[in-house]
């Protein structure tokens, strides 16, 4: 038995501007698309049940190219600290959060910004001392490559003045050499390795908290890193497993990091294992850190830090082995590169090493590259993973970072469209806010969320192109592009509606007054405003 779908405008994505008037849908999967009538006619004895979307509008199902899922639900569940515009405000939320704290018991807060301060300056562990004196503290930076912590912090993970820099790390010191609290990139595993795994029940129930909230975005799935954070491999996929699709109907794309490779060989799985909605994807290896913490690895120095080109994560033959490691079971990789240096080493890497059974490598984020690394890119088979929200959320600050001299191959987007480079859009939450619509709204306007202003213009995208990174561009990284994507027979029944025709907006501010109407996983009604 079979369902109908009709009454508003429906974009199948095959072209800009394409649209179709119906939908016949059987077990999931578009068995049909044209007239109403038409429709009705040939599948009556079969149409169990018929949808009116009133005059909202239907696209194939956005799907987020690059999250972390759970990190998300912790965001939801823990003290949020991303709207606070000051270091006060910051050390107030910890002062009042204490005292709903046992003795002991850690504070974890997420996603401190400290460009959005009025003073920019890293609080340090005094000041988190004085907020917070009893409890250990851990706050982390936004980008999720920096934690602050406090005395206690550091005392019990035994971080002393002669603790050395881990590779791919820094611990960051003051004049008399002690650590401030400040931790960059690999020094912060010396906080995590010491903290209680989370439990089997707060697991699963901060997944489940984060999938319907995605749902309610209008995600009809995404492709997330989370299975060597929460206690290892198995657990964290059983955690996804008791969920999808038996509480929820959600397709899920699950990295590995490449420290929990070795349990998913020894678990007699492979890419593309786990079913439609918990499959295993890319091993995950992070080449470099982030620009704001200046960790991200440049080919030149900051603008800002004349002595520092950012942070290798991996020296050149660790991350070589690794490579090596995921071609001998023909594994794709799926690397986290934001600077143009590690950029450039990965594609080296790729173009080494190809894949030779038509499966796709990806380089996430790929936020800064130059004229070199673009004619690298144009030679290799890559997908680049990319979000359009961290343009409105990285400039105007980013510019004293990079200087004028990189910015026009910052972020840069149409440049790779051009070149025939193809992208993946998502979020990245919990570093950025999860909802397409704002991702989508920063590929077209380019505008930032601190000042307003436009930068970048030539770089921006077209509606259908920034649409297409969430549906077809999504779908083609993890080679479903024959099934997933677009609204035509034999492709899988993914929607997502909205209130507004996006494609009909002249004016980019009114985005934001787009709402999701529904979502439409497998054939099922997963949300309904």
């Amino acid at each position: 038995m079979g369902k109908l779908w009709y009454g508003g405008k429906i974009y199948t994505l095959t072209e800009p501007n394409a649209t179709v008037e119906a939908i016949y849908t059987e077990n999931g999967s578009i068995v049909e698309i044209g007239n109403k009538v038409s429709l009705e006619r040939r599948y009556k004895n079969k149409i169990e049940a018929s949808y009116n979307l009133i005059g909202d509008t239907m696209y194939p199902g956005f799907v987020d190219s690059h999250l972390h899922i759970i990190g998300h639900g912790e965001k939801l569940t823990r003290l949020d600290l991303s709207p606070m515009t000051s270091a006060n405000q910051v050390l107030e939320a910890v002062r009042n959060k204490q005292h709903q704290l046992e003795h002991g018991e850690w504070l974890i807060a997420e996603g401190w910004n400290e460009n959005q301060w009025t003073n920019a300056k890293i609080i340090s562990r005094w000041d988190l001392d004085k907020a917070c004196p009893k409890n250990p503290v851990l706050l982390t930076r936004i980008c999720r490559h920096a934690v602050i912590v406090n005395s206690k912090a550091l005392e019990l993970a035994c971080i002393t003045k002669e603790t050395k820099d881990p590779q791919g790390g820094k611990i960051v010191r003051n004049e008399m050499g002690e650590p401030t609290g400040y931790l960059l990139d690999k020094a912060q595993d010396l906080i995590k390795q010491i903290l209680s795994p989370i439990s089997n029940s707060q697991l699963e129930k901060t997944t489940e908290v984060a999938i319907k909230d995605l749902l309610s975005k209008g995600l009809v799935g995404g492709h997330t890193e989370d299975l060597s954070y929460y206690g290892g491999f198995e657990r964290t996929l059983q955690a996804y497993q008791h969920i999808l699709p038996a509480k929820y109907k959600f397709r899920a794309h699950l990295l590995v990091h490449h420290l929990v490779f070795d349990d998913m060989i020894e678990s007699g799985l492979s890419y593309g294992d786990g079913g439609p909605f918990t499959t295993l994807g890319a091993m995950k290896i992070f080449s470099d850190g982030a620009l704001g913490g200046r960790t991200a690895w440049l080919t030149d120095v900051y603008t800002d830090d004349q002595d520092n080109y950012g942070i290798p994560i991996h020296e050149s033959d660790r991350l070589e082995e690794l490579v090596r490691k995921a071609r001998k079971y023909d594994h794709p990789i799926a690397v986290h590169a934001i600077g143009d240096k590690a950029v450039e080493e990965v594609a080296k890497l790729i173009k080494k090493y190809p894949l030779k059974n038509g499966k796709r490598d990806r380089i996430i984020h790929a936020q800064i590259i130059n004229k070199n690394v673009l004619s690298l890119l144009k030679e290799i088979n890559v997908v680049l993973d990319i979000q359009p929200s961290f343009v409105s959320s990285d400039f105007p600050w980013v510019l004293e970072r990079i200087g004028d001299e990189r910015a026009p191959l910052a972020y840069a987007w149409r440049t790779f469209i051009e070149e025939g480079i193809a992208c993946a859009a998502g979020s990245d939450a919990p570093i950025e806010e999860v909802n397409p619509l704002n991702g989508i709204k920063a590929a077209v306007s380019r505008q930032s969320d601190l000042d307003q202003q436009a930068y970048g213009e030539t770089q921006k995208l077209s509606m259908y192109e920034a649409v297409s990174l969430y549906t077809k561009g999504s779908a083609f990284v993890i080679n479903h592009e024959h099934d997933r994507g677009l609204i035509q027979p034999g492709y899988v029944a993914d929607f997502t509606i909205l209130s507004h025709d996006l494609f009909s907006i002249e004016n980019y501010e009114t985005i934001d007054e787009v709402t999701v109407k529904g979502t439409i996983v497998d054939g099922e009604w997963m949300y309904k405003a």
